[in-house]
């Protein structure tokens, strides 16, 4: 009974589990948090990390140990291996002059797009690590020089874990890599030319891994000297390449995450080039693909429409399922923060069709719920149109608690929807990885999951059309 463990290094915390390589049962797991802000010393990710191995044991008797991460931070190192400056998250805005900038050099008219998305699946935002090394580029010049090397968060820590053995020893994988703006999902090749562009001159990229190569080998001394020996790292991955490994998604699955913002992704056997720039065509940690569409406004949909009316979220889904379909015609567009999908950072929300009839706690917290998911079914038809298929949906994120979203979800989404038990979903697969690492196999180790639930429902197309209707009916924020 090999153990092994998953970490998540996500933007707040980082959770740690340990489970049986083979069937996937939990033993023990520990967590610890993350300092705030949009640029952080990569050094407190370490800090926490050996707090969280700690709270959940330690690694004395695992086989195997993979980090996932959160995707896009720039951790830039120089010669010696020593972090040049904090960490710029993918949450940090300061690059979308960059960005704008990158796809412009490109060409306009929509040309720029093209290069992009032909390029590297994806045309770059703010969150992408190219736009950063430009922003770097341009307003620290002296940091910027220093730089010799540039990584991923994951890249970094399963780095450290190996004991920082040299620059040469950077290991990462695509699905990660599918995010810097200079990675090709479509070749697997790195496009150093691209980040030439954006940085004015090429650095050392960590060596890109297969999906079950290890990256090397713990060094006890990272961990006190009290370390096992012989522990196999995995190439880690991305937070999204990890949930979908987390959730077991095959290809035909769409996993909708529903938490503080929306994220849409497939797994699917080709890989996207939206030149819109709504999909983001990222690679995912198996071999496949993972287009993705990000939304700004999911959960707090559902904690706005229940503080509005004054009532808890239990209550809000009661009072959304005693309302019909469609809300007798009342509809929500949920861009409560701006939305990036579509891009409209300066939208409000809105509410449209409002009747002596419809003007109750019901027809509203319906229509809350309705138009959150419409907005994610939006994402779900950029993904069909990029050659995804949907056959279900696996619906994860604390909004999936909600009993009104689950039934709710299969009427807008047009397909079944499956929700696996809460859990750390990016760890989990990060330990499903390193459970391939240390069983070997042509895929990973099958995993089932005790407490799936299916909900299936008659599609319900005139709640789509309605909110279609609404949908582009908006005001921009005041004084924006």
């Amino acid at each position: 009974m090999p153990l092994v463990t998953g970490v998540d290094s996500s933007t707040q915390s980082c959770k740690v589990v340990v489970r049986d390589a083979e069937t996937g049962a939990l033993v023990r797991q520990g967590r610890a948090p993350h300092p705030d802000g949009t640029e952080v010393d990569p050094r407190a990710w370490w800090d926490a990390l050996l707090a969280a191995v700690d709270a959940a044991g330690g690694l004395a008797d695992v086989a195997a140990v993979s980090v996932a991460g959160q995707q896009h931070g720039m951790v830039c190192l120089d010669e010696a291996g020593e972090v040049v400056r904090p960490a710029l998250l993918w949450n940090d805005t300061r690059s979308a002059d960059a960005a704008r900038d990158l796809v412009e050099e490109a060409g306009g008219d929509g040309t720029g797009r093209r290069f992009w998305a032909g390029a590297t699946g994806s045309v770059p935002v703010a969150s992408f690590t190219a736009t950063k090394l430009r922003w770097l580029a341009r307003h620290e010049p002296a940091n910027a020089d220093r730089v010799a090397a540039v990584c991923l968060p994951h890249d970094w820590l399963t780095w450290r874990l190996a004991g920082a053995p040299g620059l040469a020893a950077l290991r990462t994988d695509r699905g990660d890599a599918s995010g810097t703006g200079y990675w090709s999902p479509a070749t697997g090749e790195y496009r150093l030319d691209l980040l030439e562009r954006a940085f004015g001159r090429r650095l050392r990229v960590p060596a890109m891994l297969g999906p079950a190569e290890p990256a090397g080998v713990l060094d006890p001394e990272v961990l006190g000297g009290t370390g096992p020996t012989g522990v196999l790292l995995g190439p880690g991955t991305g937070d999204n390449a990890a949930a979908a490994l987390g959730v077991g998604a095959g290809p035909g699955d769409v996993v909708v995450s529903i938490g503080t913002s929306g994220t849409v992704f497939a797994v699917a056997d080709t890989p996207a080039a939206d030149e819109t720039g709504a999909v983001a065509g990222f690679a995912d940690a198996t071999g496949r693909y993972l287009p993705l569409v990000c939304t700004l406004n999911a959960a707090r949909v559902l904690d706005a429409a229940a503080s509005l009316l004054r009532v808890g979220l239990d209550e809000l889904a009661e009072l959304a399922l005693a309302a019909p379909a469609g809300a007798d015609g009342l509809v929500m567009v949920p861009y409560l923060e701006g939305e990036r999908t579509p891009n409209r950072p300066l939208a409000t929300g809105s509410v449209h069709g409002l009747t002596l009839h419809n003007a109750t706690a019901g027809h509203l917290a319906r229509a809350a719920v309705e138009g959150m998911l419409c907005a994610l079914a939006d994402g779900l038809d950029a993904l069909i149109a990029q050659g995804a298929r949907a056959d279900r949906v696996v619906l994860v994120g604390g909004g999936a608690r909600s009993a009104a979203v689950r039934r709710i979800a299969p009427q807008v989404f047009g397909c079944p929807v499956v929700v696996p038990p809460p859990g750390e979903y990016v760890a989990d697969g990060a330990a499903r990885q390193a459970a391939w690492i240390a069983l070997g196999g042509a895929a990973p180790p099958e995993w089932p999951f005790a407490e799936t639930r299916e909900y299936a429902a008659d599609p319900v197309p005139a709640v789509r059309a309605r909110y279609a209707e609404a949908r582009d009916r908006t005001l921009d924020r005041a004084g924006g």
